[in-house]
């Protein structure tokens, strides 16, 4: 049995990406570890980071992004697609460039590889997921919030990113464009593995918040929109009151250490909003009434909540 890891990128060093920490995470799990890298901006540094690695595991790829032929962010998942193509494995294990994996997890995941090898009904793994918000010690528990998603694939052409990248759907005679297309794709078929996703989107000074938000608003909205929205907007994130949220008392991966020792901007989560005003998704009272049902007397299920999967008892 062999692993693949994959991911695409674009602008991680500017734009707070721990792109270094995610690849590094699975390397001792995977043979390979292939990178779609985008056309980054002069001054941005990714190349260099992921070189830093020093492992010959690693392949990239370059890659220019066309935002116009693939709008609405489907270039993340077209980017992830080049990265898919290039794998040789019989798995192929996907992480974004914000996601990690705690070493702890890794022989639990190499044993469920081993386990689903041979059970071809079962397309995909599914993970559970910890986001982390605004800095390491808290997470969100909220409805509004994905807690599974597939992160490894069996390593077949019709298996395709979808949408903006964050899942996976099989696309029979896929156009190679049309990656938010629902007709004619079927959800994957499921198992889980004991294990998580570590989810650092969140976790970014506030001003590296505000940029990368924009960066995602011009992939999914175009530079003009994204520019007149931003107008708008303060210079610095407003995290909100972390105190409402789940406080993590665990190790995070090891990977990590050398980037939390780096956080410096505690200060600036401790300011609040003028107004008490309810703007995050999670913090809206529709949302926190759910989480509330979902975690008190569901163990956590939740209810009502779209799910690009299709999960099978293995």
């Amino acid at each position: 049995m062999t692993i693949s890891g994959f991911t695409m990128v674009r602008n991680a060093t500017k734009l707070y990406y721990p792109i270094k920490q995610a690849i590094s995470s699975i390397l001792p799990l995977v043979d390979e570890f292939v990178v779609a890298l985008g056309d980054c901006d002069p001054d941005d540094e990714t190349l260099k980071e992921i070189q830093s690695i020093g492992s010959d595991k690693i392949r990239i790829i370059h890659t220019v992004w066309d935002l116009e032929k693939y709008p609405r962010g489907m270039e993340h998942a077209h980017q992830t697609d080049i990265a898919k193509a290039a794998c040789t494995g019989d798995w192929l294990f996907y992480l974004q460039s914000d996601e990690v994996v705690h070493e702890e997890d890794l022989p639990r995941i190499r044993q469920r590889c081993e386990e689903l090898l041979a059970e071809p009904e079962v397309e995909g793994i599914l993970f559970k997921y910890r986001h982390f918000w605004g800095d390491y010690d808290h997470y969100i528990t909220s409805h509004a919030w994905y807690a599974n998603e597939i992160r490894i694939i069996r390593n077949q052409k019709d298996i395709h990113s979808w949408e903006s990248a964050q899942s996976f759907r099989r696309i029979p005679e896929f156009d190679g464009v049309h990656y938010r297309e629902k007709k004619g794709t079927f959800k994957l078929k499921v198992a889980r593995v004991d294990a998580h996703i570590y989810h650092y989107g969140w976790v970014r000074p506030p001003h590296y918040m505000q940029k990368k938000r924009k960066a995602f608003a011009t992939i999914h909205s175009g530079r003009d929109k994204a520019e007149e929205y931003f107008r708008r907007e303060q210079e610095e994130f407003d995290f909100g009151n972390l105190s409402q949220l789940s406080v993590y008392r665990y190790t995070h991966p090891t990977v990590m250490e050398e980037r939390i020792r780096l956080f410096n901007w505690a200060d600036q989560l401790e300011r609040r909003r003028s107004q008490n005003i309810v703007r995050h998704k999670h913090e809206r009272l529709k949302y926190r009434l759910l989480t509330f049902v979902e975690q008190n007397f569901l163990g956590g299920r939740q209810i009502m909540s779209f799910k690009n999967y299709h999960l099978v008892s293995r």
